[in-house]
Order: C-alpha cells, then sequence, then structure tokens
C-alpha cells in the first residue's frame, strides 16, 4: 500500500502562522501536523509514501528526507493548488497499486487509519451533530451508496473525513472537472470509486480538521494530552513537575518553576525562575519562559521568548516572537461569549469561552502591552510601551 500525503497547501485560514511556514509543518506536539498523518499511515502498513508538495516545499522535504521511519519517501509537487483531486494527480506517476490519500492537515484516530487500509477500498467518516455544513455519506450497510457534497437534508450524520483508499485503476481517474468552486475535487473520484467497486466505510473515533488558529491550539490540546511523564533535560531540585511533563534533553528548568501537565518543554527550551507553566502547553525548541511569567494552555513556538512578568493563556505564539517584560493576554470576554478571531478578514467564532491572540513569526511586544481576547498580531507587527491592543495589526 503507497500513502499520498497532501501537504501542498499554504494555509491562508490559518494565517499569520502559516506566512513562513507551510500549514502542514506548524507544530502538534513534538512534531509537525503532517508527521501525525505519516505515523498514522506507517503504523497502518503503508510501505510508501508520496508527499505532495507545493508552498514551503522545502520545509517538507527537509523534515520527511528520503526516508521516514524506515519507509522510503517520494515527492510529487503540485504548481498550484487546484484541488485535492490536482494534488493527487500530481503524485500519479509514482503511483503503481491501491493507494490510500490522507490530508496532511488533518488529526486523524490511528486505529481507524489501519482499519481504513485493511478495508479499501474505503472512506474514512466522522459522525458530526450538523452534517449540512460537509460532505455526507449515503449508505447501506457497511457500504458507501453516494457522497453529497453539503446537503440541505443530509442522508446521514456521516461526513467525509478526508482519508481514503482507492483501488489501482483509480490512478487514471484523477483528470475531473473543476466543481463549482473551482478546484478538482477527490469526492468525485470517490464518487465513481462508488460507482464501480463495493466501497466501505470506516467511522473514525475521533478527527480533526487544522484549518485556523485555534484548530492548532485544539490539536495540541489532543496529541499533549496522550503525553506520558519523561524527565530528560537539566531539572532544578526546587522545580516541581505535576503529572505527564516532558522536558527534552538540552531543555532547563530553573528553580521555584511549577509545571503541570500535560506539557511538553522541547530541547533548548528554558523556563524559569518562579514561572508557572500549566494546562496543555507546548514550549518550542529554544523557547524562553521567563521569571514569574505564566503560560497555560499554549503553545509557544520555536525561539519565542516570553519575559518576566508576563501573562500568557490560550494562545498560539509563532516563531522568534519576543514579549516585553509585563506582556499581558486577555483571554475571556467579560460577556461570557465565545471569542472572535479574524480569518480571512471576516470576524469568525472560535467556539471557545477562553482564546487569547496568535502572534505571527517575530512579532514583539514593548514592556507593559496588553493584547486583548482575539487580536492577531501580523509577521514583525510591533507594540510601544504600556500600548493596550484592543485590534488586529
Amino acid at each position: 500500500m503507497q500513502a499520498v500525503l497532501l501537504a501542498a497547501g499554504e494555509g491562508t485560514r490559518i494565517r499569520p502562522l502559516s506566512a513562513s511556514l507551510p500549514k502542514p509543518m506548524l507544530p502538534v506536539a513534538d512534531r509537525p501536523l503532517v508527521a501525525h498523518a505519516a505515523d498514522a499511515a506507517v503504523d497502518a502498513g503503508a510501505e510508501e509514501l508520496v508527499v505532495v508538495v507545493g508552498y514551503g516545499a522545502e520545509t517538507v522535504r527537509n523534515y520527511f528526507g528520503d526516508d521516514y521511519r524506515g519507509v522510503p519517501v517520494r515527492y510529487a509537487v503540485q504548481d498550484e493548488q487546484a484541488g485535492t483531486a490536482d494534488a493527487v494527480r500530481a503524485a500519479r506517476e509514482h503511483l503503481d497499486g491501491a493507494f490510500a490519500v490522507l490530508n496532511g492537515d488533518n488529526l486523524y484516530d490511528p486505529e481507524a487509519v489501519a482499519d481504513l487500509f485493511e478495508s479499501g477500498p474505503s472512506v474514512g467518516a466522522i459522525r458530526v451533530d450538523e452534517p449540512s455544513n460537509y460532505g455526507v455519506l449515503s449508505t447501506a450497510g457497511d457500504a458507501v451508496t453516494d457522497i453529497v457534497e453539503k446537503p440541505t437534508d443530509p442522508p446521514t450524520d456521516l461526513a467525509n473525513a478526508g482519508a481514503y483508499v482507492f483501488p489501482a485503476e483509480a490512478r487514471e481517474w484523477l483528470d475531473v472537472p473543476a466543481s463549482e468552486r473551482g478546484e478538482r475535487e477527490i469526492t468525485d473520484v470517490l464518487a465513481r470509486a462508488v460507482e464501480e467497486y463495493d466501497v466501505s466505510y470506516v467511522a473514525m473515533d475521533r478527527w480533526l480538521d487544522v484549518g485556523r488558529p485555534w484548530e492548532l491550539l485544539e490539536a495540541n490540546e489532543w496529541k499533549l494530552a496522550e503525553l506520558e511523564r519523561d524527565v530528560r533535560g537539566e531539572v532544578h531540585d526546587d522545580a516541581d513537575l505535576r503529572g505527564p511533563v516532558v522536558v527534552e534533553e538540552g531543555a532547563t528548568i530553573d528553580a521555584g518553576v511549577v509545571i503541570e501537565g500535560p506539557v511538553l518543554v522541547r530541547a533548548g527550551a528554558s523556563v524559569g525562575p518562579n514561572a508557572y507553566v500549566r494546562g496543555a502547553t507546548l514550549l518550542g525548541e529554544d523557547a524562553h519562559v521567563g521569571h514569574s511569567v505564566e503560560v497555560k494552555n499554549s503553545v509557544v513556538g520555536e525561539g519565542s521568548h516570553v519575559a518576566h512578568l508576563s501573562y500568557v493563556g490560550d494562545s498560539v505564539l509563532g516563531r522568534n516572537v519576543n514579549f516585553g517584560a509585563g506582556t499581558n493576554v486577555a483571554n475571556l470576554r467579560h460577556d461570557d461569549e465565545a471569542v472572535k478571531l479574524t480569518v480571512k478578514g471576516e470576524r469568525i467564532s472560535t467556539g471557545r469561552r477562553k482564546f487569547g491572540v496568535v502572534v505571527g513569526d517575530d512579532a514583539k511586544t514593548a514592556i507593559n502591552t496588553s493584547l486583548n481576547a482575539g487580536v492577531t498580531l501580523s509577521t514583525g507587527a510591533t507594540t510601544t510601551p504600556g500600548e493596550v491592543v484592543t485590534r488586529d495589526r
């Protein structure tokens, strides 16, 4: 079985985090998002990975190389992001048998992926409360009889989870016409497979499409919850590590620090003295959390610094961000409504009562900056001392 991983997209809805890093390469626990799909494929028995690249291709290539966990890796280039069928078509020359397709920006239930591989031709499905927002599968027993995009009257509550195993013949079915969205859709290939084969569905217990910043936070909450305590870095005798805390080799935890897991402190990162880190928090490689800082349920990207006397809650910080001393993040609206965030120019509900800020790479705040809940700082943005930031910049 070959597994095609779709990792060519930029991820415009997750900007500014994707401004210099392709969305599939954003951090989820100790690896990029797309690596979780790769791991699920390898664990399910994939004998080769075909990674479709485009935006930020070299970053993806440098991570996977020619071999991933003992499985050969090939690359296909999608020059223009013209849809999922177009992405798989870019990989066609590498395909020589039945093949799986996984979205590189989705998190999958690994056991269900294994079932998917065993059941092919097959499609992954997830039961949802509002199926009209998805592609919906019609079924008869365990067999798929049809798929309809965003129907007003859904026939089932089974949404397409973007995971497939196709027969070898599907290699020749990828030249589908553009949809109303102007994209060549892999669901058209699935529809033909349903016509010509007995296609089964595999219900997933858990699935997440990571398209917007708060979903990256949710992805980290999922994967960090699976941590088992492992302390290899340098931890001061006066530090207090509670629960599932991972401190990688080369990380440093200073005196007076309290860490309540699940927390992952990556290699080269430093915490403290007298800092408090809690919730599902990822501190990226070479990140620094200073004296008397509190970080709660957040992602602090590689090389980022949160200086002393600061608070960061329910937030996502990109790479090489610098929060000046006394920077405080608000993460709760007074009316208890869900915090909204700007996505492609539109204010969208995160669905989260608690959400802080999204900060692009290389942004910097001056001392005593206050950031309102739902604010986005773009790549390289700055603030002035004592500034209260209530709007995106």
